[in-house]
Order: C-alpha cells, then sequence, then structure tokens
C-alpha cells in the first residue's frame, strides 16, 4: 500500500534522523533475538537423534522413558547418564557406568571397543537456561569464564541466559502496559476536551482523586494477598498509569476544538467520532507522542523498582531488578553490577533515541528534503530576471 504525501514526509523525517535510525536497527535485532530466547539460551537441546528418529526438546515433551530410562518425568537432558543413552542407542547398563566411561561413550560411540548405535544432540549456543542451577567449582556467584560468560549469580543460574530472557520481559512489559495506557488515556483526553462542560469536569475530579492514590502502597499491598504473576502486574500499572497522557491529549483537543476547519466538519454534518479521532487527534499526535519515551522508561524502571522491591515478579522469573537486587547484596561480584547497568542503560538509551525520531517525524515543523530545493525570488528580483531575458 502506498503512503500518503504526509506519511512520506514523516518516513523521510525519521530517516533523516541517524542516531533514530541506527538505534531502531539495533533495538530490532536485540529485541528479535531475545523473542527466541529459547533457541539461544536453553537446558535443552534443539535437536536429538536417537536410534534414527528426531525429537525437538525445546517445543515438546519427552519422558526419560523415551530414551531408555527408567522415570516418565522429562529427561534431564544435561544429565550425563541420560546423555550416555541417547549416544549409546539405549545401553542398558548405562546407569551403572563411572562417568569417565560415560564421558568415553559420548565421545567415540563405543563401548569396552564395541561399537554402539550412536545419537547425538545439538544445544543451544549458551546451554543453560534463565533458571537452571549450574554445578560450577567454588561458591557463587562465580566469576565470568569460557562456560558462563558473564558469570553466575548467588543461585548459580547464568547471567548472560538470565539477561537475555529478562531484556524480553522488560520491554514485552514496558510495550504492553504503554500501549493499553496509552489507548486508555487518549480516549479519556479526547472525550475531555473535545466536549468539555460537564464531562470535563467530572473527569478532572475523578483524575484528581485517581492520581493522589499511593499506587506503590497498592501494589505492595495486592503482592501480600495475592501471588503476582506478569498479567496481573500489568493490569495494576496500567491502572494507575492511564492519567499520563490524559493532560497532554485534553489541552490539545480543547485548543483545536474551536478551529475553522472543525466547525466546517461539523456545519457539513460529520460525527463527532470521525472529527475527533481524523481530524484532531492528529495535531495532537506531537505532544502524545513526545511523552511515550517518559512512559516507556517509567514503566521499565517502575518493574525493576518492585522487583528490586521484591514485590513485582517472582523471584525465579528471569528479573533485570532482580539482578540489581543480587549486584547491591553482592559487592564483592562487580560483574553483577556492570551487567546490569549496561542493559538497563543500552535498553533505555536506545528507546529513548526511537522515540525522539518519531517525535520529530510528527512535527510539521521540521521537514526534510531529499534534494535542494531552488531559493525563491523575490517579485523584483523575478521581474529584473525577466527583463533581462527580453533584452
Amino acid at each position: 500500500m502506498a503512503l500518503s504525501p504526509l506519511n512520506r514526509r514523516r518516513w523521510a523525517n525519521f530517516k533523516a534522523n541517524r542516531r533514530a535510525w541506527w538505534s531502531t536497527w539495533i533495538f530490532a535485532v536485540l529485541f528479535g533475538l531475545s523473542l527466541f530466547a529459547e533457541l539461544i539460551a536453553n537446558d535443552k537441546p534443539l535437536l536429538v537423534s536417537y536410534r534414527g528418529e528426531l525429537f525437538t526438546p525445546v517445543t515438546a515433551f519427552y519422558p526419560e522413558t523415551a530414551f531408555g530410562g527408567d522415570f516418565r518425568t522429562e529427561a534431564p537432558y544435561r544429565d550425563p547418564e541420560v546423555q550416555c543413552l541417547i549416544v549409546s542407542g539405549g545401553l542398558e547398563d548405562c546407569f551403572d557406568l563411572p562417568f569417565e566411561v560415560i564421558e568415553e561413550v559420548q565421545a567415540t560411540g563405543a563401548y569396552g571397543g564395541t561399537a554402539v548405535e550412536e545419537g547425538w544432540l545439538i544445544w543451544p549456543i549458551i546451554p543453560y537456561s534463565y533458571d537452571t542451577v549450574n554445578d560450577i567449582d567454588g561458591a557463587a556467584p562465580s566469576a565470568p569464564d569460557g562456560d558462563h560468560w558473564l558469570g553466575t549469580d548467588d543461585t548459580a543460574r547464568d547471567v548472560l541466559a538470565r539477561v537475555i530472557y529478562g531484556f524480553r520481559l522488560s520491554v514485552a512489559f514496558a510495550l504492553i502496559v504503554t500501549l493499553l495506557t496509552s489507548v486508555i488515556g487518549i480516549a479519556s483526553g479526547a472525550l475531555q476536551g473535545f466536549f468539555g462542560g460537564w464531562i470535563d469536569l467530572i473527569f478532572q475530579r475523578v483524575i484528581e482523586v485517581w492520581g493522589s492514590t499511593p499506587s506503590l502502597y497498592i501494589i505492595i499491598i495486592v503482592a501480600a494477598i495475592i501471588p503476582m504473576n506478569f498479567w496481573l502486574l500489568v493490569g495494576l500499572m496500567t491502572l494507575f498509569g492511564w492519567t499520563a497522557l490524559v493532560g497532554v491529549v485534553r489541552a490539545e483537543f480543547l485548543r483545536a476544538r474551536n478551529f475553522e476547519y472543525v466547525r466546517a466538519a461539523r456545519a457539513l454534518g460529520v460525527g463527532n467520532g470521525t472529527i475527533m479521532f481524523r481530524h484532531v487527534l492528529p495535531n495532537a499526535m506531537v505532544a502524545t507522542i513526545t511523552m511515550l519515551p517518559f512512559i516507556v522508561t517509567g514503566t521499565i524502571g517502575g518493574l525493576a523498582s518492585l522487583d528490586f522491591l521484591g514485590f513485582g515478579l517472582p523471584s525465579s522469573a528471569p528479573s533485570l531488578g532482580e539482578l540489581t537486587l543480587q549486584a547491591k547484596q553482592n559487592l564483592q561480584a562487580p560483574w553483577l553490577a556492570f551487567t546490569a547497568f549496561l542493559t538497563f542503560a543500552i535498553m533505555l538509551s536506545l528507546l529513548v533515541f526511537i522515540f525522539e525520531g518519531v517525535r520529530d517525524a510528527f512535527d510539521p515543523r521540521k521537514t526534510f528534503t531529499a534534494e535542494p530545493v531552488a531559493p525563491v525570488r523575490t517579485v523584483r528580483q523575478a521581474s529584473s530576471v525577466a527583463a533581462e531575458g527580453n533584452q
């Protein structure tokens, strides 16, 4: 579908902002990779070959008995005995073999000089999930090494895996909350500003009361009564965050509702809904989009703060706020603090740069021209040029 001239100008303005353009690409790559976190960091193999049959443990449940084991629970693929069963094709005494022999079977595909039916496992780049408790040498948290590129936290979980999952969780949470709060806030502000009168008066009193509610205390009380989860926290953050855009949108609609084009549309019989969202709202988008970076970054900061205080998502969730808390509690492990700081700094900076570019793209005072425009001549200059041409 071809873009309108207005949208083409906006797109050109956004591309002209190189910082926003490159930030968009970097953020898109990082967030796109995090969407496939299960294929990048997981304690389950991507693909398993056992007796000529292929299995995909990342997407399906397979009991240990499917690989010659004894239990009907999910196979612990990182267990050397289970790996021996898969590689050897179900060697009966695999569970009774010493670890050295198991490693020999995995490496050579032979047992006691006799070849066994070979199987294999393909692991992700990071063979740990965000909740995998690893066997490490020494006490946790452990420093970065070849197995754990960013080290482990105080419960021996891989920090890099938790950062990948935590990045996806934080961004998804912020985008969902921002979308919901924007829809409710823009609709409320549009109704107030466009109709005014008693509607505006009643809404303003409701917002004054609602805005003075101590949202942090309410969330703490709810967390003490009901086990917190992702969607419950989204609902609470939306419940107390929708008023952020009401004042901006209301002011723009109050200013624009008496403009000539609005009066002309009313005289032509255009409905209020069409006037509000097709004619007036686009003029309010610059001020609205200006507020979006603060909402997005504030939501990410709010989630991290609640997790840091222990009133957010469960401690088992891949939370960046929980990682920050661990950095505070383990000052002898500076890699935790550096990782948390750099993750927040990069994520929030990219988001702010992107929304700055979007704001400039919707600003009618800023234009981008791909070709240089010829200077405008005054009437006197044009007359003199024409006279010289006649001579």
